[in-house]
């Protein structure tokens, strides 16, 4: 009967380890995928944008990453920041419709940025930089479809669009979201700081200049128990004195 208990603990044992190996398999590349961070930039603004690449595979080391511009949202401006090992590449598309930017009159726009050259060994991962902008003041978010490629010429394509109401796909697009430009009350409360700065820098001299006082206080008094001392001692020493000349 022991020995039937504990083949039965065992299994399940087995089993739960099984489930739980399971689902770790199946949920990892909902936690390792190509990312756009941070998740989000105010409206019509400029931001610096960080593509993160995790390198998902044991036996090979991520090579090239491409990163696709939305032809329907065209953005003025895209600078890639320089990464050490790696060199970039930007490619632009006339557009149908020109934008103006601050007067400017802009034909084409960025619509693909490849970074190669590069390894992104596994076990590690890389972020790579842009700055953009102007964003879009007439969307909610932005989506950024990527293509990852390893030195085994394996290609991952992280392109699926996330659909409301969905489980996320299995290979996602990273995804920007477009949030309402802040209103422009912070300025008002930077402009209560130095107000509330200078009104504890009063208290604070008002704090020391009491101390000050207490102190200057303290020295008089201490001066004058001393200026006592002094005097009776003298007069202990002219009464002793005259008693021995008598």
């Amino acid at each position: 009967m022991k020995t039937s208990t504990t083949s039965r603990v065992s299994l399940a044992a087995a089993l739960a380890a099984g489930a739980v190996s399971a689902v770790l398999v199946l949920s990892g590349p909902a936690f390792a995928h190509v990312s756009v961070q941070p998740g989000e930039a105010a409206k019509g603004g400029y931001a610096t944008l960080n593509f993160k690449v995790p390198n998902e595979r044991d036996n090979a080391s991520t090579t090239q990453l491409e990163v696709n511009f939305p032809t329907d949202q065209p953005l003025s401006s895209v600078m890639p920041q320089d990464v050490p090992g790696w060199t970039v590449t930007v490619e632009k598309t006339k557009l149908d419709k020109p934008l103006t930017v601050h007067g400017k009159q802009i034909n084409e726009a960025v619509t693909k940025v490849t970074w190669s050259g590069g390894k992104i060994e596994p076990g590690k991962f890389q972020q790579f930089p842009v700055s953009v902008g102007k964003l879009p003041d007439n969307a909610d978010q932005m989506v950024f479809k990527a293509i990852q490629t390893y030195d085994n010429n394996e290609v991952v394509r992280w392109i699926e669009e996330a659909k409301e109401g969905a489980a996320e796909p299995q290979n996602p697009a990273p995804v920007l979201k477009l949030t309402a430009a802040k209103a422009a009350d912070g300025h008002h409360d930077d402009a209560k700081k130095p107000a509330e700065t200078a009104d504890h820098a009063k208290e604070g001299q008002g704090h020391d200049e009491a101390a000050a006082g207490s102190g200057s206080d303290t020295t008089a008094r201490a001066l004058g128990i001393a200026g006592i001392v002094v005097g009776l001692g003298g007069l202990a020493f002219g009464i002793a004195s005259r008693r021995r000349a008598s």
